[in-house]
């Protein structure tokens, strides 16, 4: 982790300025810099109920986010803490404490609902704490989890045909830990001794009856175990004397309850062994640039009077990082070129060899940094400008081998150029000598290495532009007869008819090797993109079978606890989503 990202005390990552949220520039920088992936874990509850000392225990600090010492709410808005993982080697802790619910001074619920939202969406483990025990006081003070299907989408328009937006929740939705402060009951179930999590369990279960009291008692139940994939309880006994709460962060350990401590240690110990990554659908693991896009996507829908969406948020991701998967793999390709190619090439095909292989390698780029890639433009625009950086490639490869020979052919002619000039040539037998020169420089040239594709074309060209010196000496020289000379002239054009027609059956060859490998480059990145969907494929159907296997779980709990409507519902969710796993494969298209 960057330097710059070992924060020693929290910042306001989102701000609650009378009733409107609104990023911190400041943080987002921080969350930029950071590029290993990212455990968050969000803390919601009730003002005053001693959220922020939990979350400076899991910083390993005594004080950091602010506790307050009076019955208002100290902390607006959502505050951030990122730490090196105690765990995890390459990674990072993002601590977000919330704001206060139910704060009776700000007057606005709205607010509350937002921020608790706002925690589902950007945590990989969500902590809901509050105070005493799980009746249903707690249940009807946990409103805002009902409220969620308000206040977030998971698709940007989801199909009339399917089932609710809401059971699409389960599949980005955090791990729910909930924590119980000052829990002065015995764990006990008729008698018999239970856990935290069996007391929990015991909590959300529903009651019999259509009365808009038992609906209203299932609702918050019924939404916790429907939207969140994992569900935990942690119980504290109370930490000290009323007196020394306030005083709470400066207390150590051995002034605090014993039990209190031990509860607090079983608690760290779950988070920082359990909390996953936070992961985007299709296995997409969050860093802190990905963090920063989902913070801002999210907050922009909010203020804008939008609902948050996912969908729209991983896509909005995607645009960013496709766009810099573009740039790499460009920036890779132009690196290996620079450094494997020697310019000029002697042929075509060593040009092309050395382009595939970086070619290769630069959509390799591409692939491991790219994700849903709607449509494959983000590819389409990298195939694009793979072979213009081609066609660049080859043009200054022909201009190099032209450099190259017009340099060779000066510095080997201009001595026979000279001896032109004064005449040496200008006699009687001439004209053979200065055939026999040329043949003998001819040579010379040819034994030249590097001289690059261009080789015969300039050599052509040169002899080209001496044919009125050639036709000169030819006609002076009075050893030859006119029969002889007009045998001369057609030799002469006969051997450059030869040079022209092999010139132009090269410049087929090379549109030839031009044109095949174009195919080729075709090909690979239908082959890489095939392989990519193959991988993505896998992990949607990983996914897919997770959420039927947590759906599958609550539908035999609901038909136990006998909730035959509630056991249809969620029974074609589970059709649905089956349904789409036997959909036909998509095509991979990247012309």
């Amino acid at each position: 982790m960057a330097s710059e990202t070992h924060m020693l005390v929290p910042i306001c990552l989102i701000e609650n300025v009378k009733g409107q949220l609104m990023t911190n520039q400041e943080a987002l920088r921080i969350l930029s810099a950071i590029t290993q992936p990212v455990v968050v874990v969000a803390i919601v509850g009730l003002y005053r109920t001693g959220k922020s000392y939990l979350m400076n225990k899991l910083a390993g600090k005594q004080k950091g986010f602010s506790l307050g010492a009076t019955v208002q709410s100290h902390t607006k808005g959502i505050w951030m803490w990122c730490v090196p993982h105690p765990k995890m080697a390459d990674h990072t802790l993002v601590l977000l404490d919330t704001e206060g619910l139910g704060d009776v001074e700000k007057g606005d619920n709205q607010n509350d609902s937002w921020i608790f939202a706002l925690a589902v969406l950007l945590s990989s483990t969500f902590v809901y704490n509050s105070m005493g025990t799980i009746n249903q006081q707690a249940m009807d003070q946990l409103h805002y989890v009902t409220e969620l299907t308000n206040r977030i989408r998971a698709k940007s328009s989801p199909d009339e045909n399917e089932v609710e937006d809401s059971a699409e929740f389960v599949s980005f939705f955090p791990d729910f830990v909930w924590t119980l402060r000052d829990f002065s009951l015995d764990l006990e179930l008729d008698g018999q001794p239970i856990s935290a999590d069996e007391y929990l369990d015991n909590a959300l279960k529903l009651k019999q009856g259509t009365g808009k009291k038992d609906k209203n008692y299932n609702l918050p139940r019924l939404c916790i175990r429907k939207f969140f994939p994992k569900k935990k309880c942690f119980i504290f006994d109370r930490p000290t004397h009323r007196k020394k709460l306030a005083r709470l962060e400066t207390l150590h350990d051995d002034q605090l309850d014993s039990e209190f401590v031990q509860q607090v240690a079983e608690f760290c110990s779950y988070i920082f062994n359990y909390s996953k990554v936070k992961t985007l659908s299709g296995g997409i693991k969050v860093n802190g640039p990905r963090l920063e896009s989902l913070v801002l996507t999210y907050v922009n829908a909010i203020s804008s009077g939008d609902l948050p969406c996912m969908e729209n948020a991983v896509l909005a991701l995607a645009q960013i990082e496709n766009s810099a998967a573009v740039q790499k793999a460009l920036a890779h390709y132009d690196q290996q070129m620079e450094q494997k190619v020697q310019l000029p090439t002697e042929t075509l095909k060593e040009l092309l060899d050395l382009h595939r292989a970086c070619e290769r390698e630069a959509i390799e780029v591409f692939m491991k940094h790219s994700f849903k890639d709607v449509d494959q433009l983000f590819q389409k625009d990298l195939a694009a400008q793979l072979e213009t950086k081609r066609d660049d490639f080859h043009k200054r490869n022909l201009k190099a081998s032209s450099d190259r020979c017009s340099a060779l052919l000066q510095d080997i002619f201009s001595p026979l150029e000279e001896d032109v000039k004064q005449g040496v040539y200008s006699k009687p037998g001439g004209y053979r000598l200065f055939i026999h020169k040329i043949q003998e420089l001819k040579k010379k040239y040819y034994e030249e290495p590097r001289k690059g594709m261009q080789a015969e074309e300039s050599l052509q060209t040169y002899l080209k532009s001496k044919e009125d010196v050639t036709d000169a000496i030819l006609q002076t020289d009075q050893t030859l007869t006119e029969k002889e000379k007009e045998i001369e002239v057609e030799r002469v054009k006969a051997e450059s008819a030869e040079a022209a027609a092999k010139m132009l059956e090269e410049m087929q060859k090379k549109n030839e090797q031009l044109m095949e490998q174009k195919e080729r480059s075709y090909q690979e990145h239908v082959k890489q993109l095939t392989e990519k969907m193959e991988q993505d494929r896998a992990q949607m159907q990983q996914e897919q079978e997770r959420i039927i296997a947590i759906k599958l779980e609550e539908q035999a709990r609901l038909l136990k606890e006998g909730f035959q409507e509630e056991s249809k519902r969620l029974h074609k969710e589970i059709q649905e989503l089956q349904k789409s796993m036997k959909k036909p494969k998509k095509k991979c298209v990247i012309s």
